[in-house]
């Protein structure tokens, strides 16, 4: 004789999802900052194509050694005649800025180098200088 009686209701099994679901959204933010950082440029643009007709940015060399003797290219040139030898290699009418690039010995004194960019200020070119040692 059985006193109690069995009831015998159907248990589905359940699996708990909440530690599941916690992995996923870090493994979410996980690759969703590592592609980011893998490919910064993540906005696809296609670039303007240049045609032929660009001019190229015109630059002219101004090289000074120790014994003051200044070279406009190749060509060695007194510091008096520095502006008319400018004046031929720079077109001033150009729609772009022309370059001077002084090259200067470390013995050369400062003064002929500030001339040299004044010179080529004055054309209405922009200057850079660069010393160095020999």
């Amino acid at each position: 004789m059985s006193l109690r009686k069995k009831y015998r209701t159907e248990e589905q099994a359940e699996v708990d999802t909440g530690p599941l679901n916690d992995i996923l959204f870090i493994l979410m933010f996980f690759f969703l900052i590592i592609s980011t950082l893998a490919n910064p440029n993540v906005i696809k643009m296609s670039n303007p194509k240049a045609k032929s007709d660009t001019k190229a940015k015109q630059s002219v060399i101004v090289s000074i050694d120790k014994d003051r003797i200044m070279y406009v290219g190749q060509q060695k040139i007194l510091f008096d005649s520095l502006e008319s030898e400018l004046r031929s290699h720079i077109n001033v009418g150009d729609s772009t800025k022309p370059a001077v690039v002084i090259n200067a010995d470390s013995l050369v004194a400062w003064k002929d180098i500030v001339k040299i960019m004044a010179v080529a200020k004055k054309l209405g070119a922009t200057t850079s200088a660069s010393v160095s040692a020999q």
